[in-house]
């Protein structure tokens, strides 16, 4: 096959409609939008218009809403630290904490808040550092032998003290 022999499937491209173009055409004059009015104008459509009635979308009611005091967790399960102590990524002889979880690339940032869940099962003895956890996660980890610390991230003052020179 040569490029020159190269070329489309029957009937695999169509020819565009030239509309507009005399009334032998079939779409000549008014090009197949009608007689005037706002739909035969270019750039104009009726979204949502019922014809004078109130639209669904205003008659039907708003729900829901979004909490803007929402605190966004990243959710850390069982199986998933066992799995990273089996590759040998976390040495569960040192404390876990965000640092472990932002180097391994689990976490964004060090302001990320975890969310300790036990979904899994932990066989390991761990000393983790997390922002929340269930109870029934923090149950288990010390029924093996580990802890598990709650840490608070403190907000930094918006202004730093002046230091006074004596």
């Amino acid at each position: 096959m040569n490029l020159n022999e190269i070329k489309d499937n029957k009937n695999a491209t169509k020819n565009r409609k030239r509309v507009g173009r005399g009334i032998g055409s079939g779409t000549g004059k008014t090009s197949g939008k009608g007689h005037k009015g706002q739909k035969s104008r270019s750039g104009v459509s009726i979204k949502g218009f019922e014809g004078g009635q109130m639209p669904i979308h205003r008659r039907l009611p708003k729900r829901g809403f979004t909490n803007i005091n929402r605190i966004p967790f990243i959710v850390l399960n069982f199986n998933r630290i066992e799995n990273l102590i089996n590759e040998n990524k976390i040495d569960p002889k040192k404390i876990i904490n965000s640092q472990t979880f932002l180097d391994l690339g689990i976490l964004k940032t060090l302001k990320s808040k975890v969310k300790l869940l036990a979904k899994g099962e932990i066989k390991t003895k761990i000393n983790i550092e997390v922002a929340a956890a269930s109870i029934s996660a923090k149950e288990s980890v010390e029924k093996v032998g580990g802890s598990v610390s709650i840490i608070k991230n403190k907000k930094l003052d918006s202004k730093p003290l002046k230091e006074t020179g004596v």
